[in-house]
This record gives structure tokens, C-alpha cells and sequence, in this order.
């Protein structure tokens, strides 16, 4: 699906996704990845739902986030509370939804100017 989106002066939005892929500013992504209004983080290891572990949500701290999308590919899956554990700690709010609800939603908080991180699980 491609997004019509007017230009949000240099933020990162998503311009189209699929079943395999994202695309941030017309560059296509087929691997995990964190996207933020101002940097995308492409060695995000987990390669599939199943990998995920506390490490990859520790990670996503250090950018200092007021909330994270996660999302899980085509299918809405829920990670075990123990994984998420370190964001709640430091009162960091969690939605986990399919990967094309975390896009839009991710454009939508991010033109609000809200921190937000979008945590994509891709090619899993």
C-alpha cells in the first residue's frame, strides 16, 4: 500500500508497506528494523517474532522513546510480558499491532511530534 503523505520537514514517515517490506522516505526495508522521526536503526537483529528477546526492547531505550510500536509482520502476535519488562520499568508505553497498523499509526503520532519508535519484525 502507498501512502499520499505531505512533506514533514525532514521527519522519517512511511511511504508505502507490504507483506515483506517497508518503505521510509521511498527506501524500501526488508529486514528488522526501528524507525524513528529522525534515524532508522537497520541492524535491528530479531529476524523473526519468535527470536524476540528482552535485549531487543532494552535496545529501543537508548533512543529514549515515549512509546513503541512493535510491529509483528502480517499477524498480531503478543510477546510475553518478561521480554517487555524494561520498557515498562521506565514507563515506556508498548502497542503491539500487525506491521501496516504500526505504520500508519507510527505517521500519525510522528506528525504529532510525539517520541515514538516504530520496532518492525520483518523477513520472519
Amino acid at each position: 500500500m502507498q501512502f499520499n503523505l505531505a512533506d514533514a520537514a525532514g521527519l522519517n514517515l512511511f511511504t508505502a508497506y507490504g507483506d515483506d517490506y517497508v518503505t521510509v522516505n521511498h527506501r524500501q526495508y526488508q529486514a528488522s528494523l526501528i524507525v524513528l522521526p529522525d534515524r532508522i536503526i537497520t541492524d535491528w537483529p530479531p529476524s523473526g517474532f519468535e527470536a524476540l528477546s528482552q535485549a531487543h526492547f532494552e535496545v529501543i531505550l537508548e533512543f529514549k522513546p515515549e512509546i513503541v510500536l512493535l510491529g509483528t509482520g502480517a499477524t498480531l502476535r503478543f510477546p510475553h510480558p518478561s521480554l517487555t519488562q524494561a520498557l515498562i520499568r521506565m514507563q515506556v508505553g508498548l502497542e503491539v499491532m500487525d506491521t501496516a497498523a504500526a505504520c500508519r499509526t507510527y505517521n500519525i503520532l510522528v506528525t504529532e511530534g510525539r517520541k515514538v519508535a516504530a520496532a518492525l519484525i520483518l523477513g520472519g
